[in-house]
């Protein structure tokens, strides 16, 4: 593999040296001027180098030779990143990225040239003692072509981008994709095949199973994967290239099941429905009445089903709500949902495999159109997610008074995407739960005690110790204020206007307002009857007349 790749490197220089001097000719000048941009002085570097890598791997062995060989791979792409920020660029010269594309074109043409007539001496060469080892190579260079296709259609674009004619390299570079996917299209079928009998001839082996047998099964998963990857990338082009490409996408689905938005396609999604219904009308012909029963037994096990749904939640509902496991009400409906849902959805698949329905394309078109809509449903996700944090750790239930993402108030409903709040003026709000869970939650009615902060300011000239006796009085006396912790009264600060007491009593989180505003309002009542002053600030204004 080395020595193929080594001579595809030489190839690259010889293709590579004649525009690079070419270019050193024509555009010198421009080179040693100062007007030169950072990008194109990237872009003469790169080649320069590109140019004596090339060089130094003639005379290097070993690993000095694939190091060198990883290196010219690296500064070739490189320099395809350079020219497609020139591309990008609006005030780039525009003769020298046409320059540049002209040159890039007839070293992927000439590279384009060389793996055909590599891979024809391959297929010469194939033997019957070698035959999967020689495909198997093909095969990867083929895989190794696909890189210089994407490359090719790249510098395509970007030559149309430059107002270059190229319909003719275009309308070939067309009839090239639409062969080699067809050639690839059948490639991968018959590939496939011959990894089903493989398989079967495995398993049937058993115990017994031989090294051979072994690495051809291996080989040939290989070898589907790489011709798979092949088509994926000529199905790529030729989609852009405004080409039907339904078929081949059809194809790499029903073989490997790649999970991509294309299984939406409509033309993709029609083929496949028409296979299922051309097998159930040909059932339906030849298979009457067995497929009656069958129906029948469909239904029935529909009806079971949701017989043993409904006993499930009876039993899950129960066993949640028991005392003992101190489930949230959150956890306790998702398990009751779940086990309906787990249960129905055994059975339907029971149910469909007693019609002839294979399960596994089946699981696999559910599990793929699952993800495409996850990524259009990305915020609902989030929400799912967060509320699956919630259920978990638990940092409210359903009753209690939390304040979160900004609102205060009590819930009353909880769902695994949204949190149904009512404010303490009996508004509902419906919050995201991932609003709630990125926020600080502050889950007021956690604890048994919540602590009650008043202030209190009498005039300077108020007697201290009477006014605090009052104060004690007051808290100790209504009958919502616990006893445990011990009330706390104590002076507070000396203010510009006022002397502060700092008055804490811990109730019930429930009674906290219902204490708060009483106390308040005995203090003023007490504070007039004793003949002690709540001071407000106030201003003296002095007039001097001259």
């Amino acid at each position: 593999m080395l020595r193929i790749l080594l001579t595809l490197i030489l190839v690259t220089a010889t293709f590579i040296s004649p525009s690079l001097h070419a270019e050193q000719d024509s555009v010198d000048p421009i080179i040693v001027s100062n007007e030169l941009t950072e990008t194109q002085k990237q872009i003469t570097r790169l080649q320069h180098t590109i140019e004596q890598e090339t060089q130094l791997l003639l005379k290097e062995k070993g690993e000095l030779r694939t190091f060198t060989e990883y290196r010219i791979k690296n500064k070739s792409s490189e320099l395809g990143d350079k020219i497609g920020q020139l591309i990008a660029s609006p005030d780039a010269d525009k003769q020298y990225l046409k320059n540049l594309v002209q040159n890039r074109m007839t070293f992927l043409g000439n590279v384009s040239h060389y793996l055909d007539q590599q891979i024809m001496n391959m297929r010469l060469g194939v033997s019957q003692e070698d035959s999967n080892k020689i495909i198997l190579a093909i095969s990867q260079r083929e895989v190794e072509r696909d890189h210089y296709l994407k490359a090719q259609f790249t510098t395509l674009q970007w030559a149309e981008n430059l107002s270059m004619d190229v319909s003719v390299q275009k309308q070939k570079l067309t009839e090239f994709m639409l062969k080699r996917a067809d050639q690839f299209n059948s490639f991968v079928h018959y590939t496939q095949d011959e990894l089903q009998k493989a398989v079967a001839e495995a398993e049937s082996a058993g115990a017994d199973i031989s090294a051979e047998q072994k690495s051809q099964v291996v080989a040939l998963k290989e070898r589907l994967e790489q011709s798979s990857s092949s088509l994926a990338v000529s199905a790529g082009i030729l989609e852009t290239l405004d080409q039907d490409v339904s078929q081949f996408k059809q194809t790499l689905f029903s073989v490997s099941g790649d999970i991509t938005q294309d299984v939406l396609n409509f033309s993709v999604a029609s083929n496949l429905l028409q296979g299922w219904g051309k097998t159930l009308k040909d059932q339906t012909i030849n298979n009457g009445p067995s497929l009656t029963f069958k129906i029948l037994v469909f239904l029935l096990i529909l009806f079971v089903t949701s017989l043993a749904a409904k006993v499930a939640t009876k039993i899950i509902s129960k066993t949640v709500r028991a005392s003992k496991l101190q489930f949230s009400q959150l956890l306790q409906d998702f398990f009751i949902s779940l086990s309906a849902k787990i249960v129905f959805a055994v059975g339907l698949l029971i149910a469909l495999s007693q019609l002839g329905f294979e399960l596994g394309p089946l699981l696999a078109g559910f599990g793929i159109a699952g993800v495409i809509i996850g990524f259009a449903l990305q915020d609902t996700l989030s929400n799912f997610a967060s509320g699956m944090m919630i259920l978990v750790y638990r940092p409210f239930d359903v009753g209690n008074l939390i304040n979160a993402a900004g609102v205060t108030g009590r819930v009353s409903h909880m769902s695994l995407v949204s949190t149904t709040i009512k404010t303490l003026d009996n508004q509902r709000l419906i919050v995201p739960n991932n609003k709630i869970w990125g926020d600080t939650i502050n889950n007021i009615t956690a604890e048994h005690q919540r602590r009650v902060d008043m202030i209190f300011g009498i005039s300077y000239s108020d007697n201290i110790e009477h006014a605090e006796t009052i104060l004690q009085s007051i808290v100790e006396q209504h009958p919502k204020v616990h006893a445990e912790p011990q009330p706390i009264v104590k002076l507070h600060t000396l203010g510009e206007s006022s002397v502060d007491f700092v008055v804490r009593p811990w109730v019930n989180p429930d009674d906290y307002w219902e204490v708060y505003w009483d106390i308040t309002r005995s203090v003023k009542m007490r504070f007039d009857a004793e003949g002690i002053s709540i001071p407000f600030p106030q201003r003296d204004v002095h007039i001097y007349q001259k």
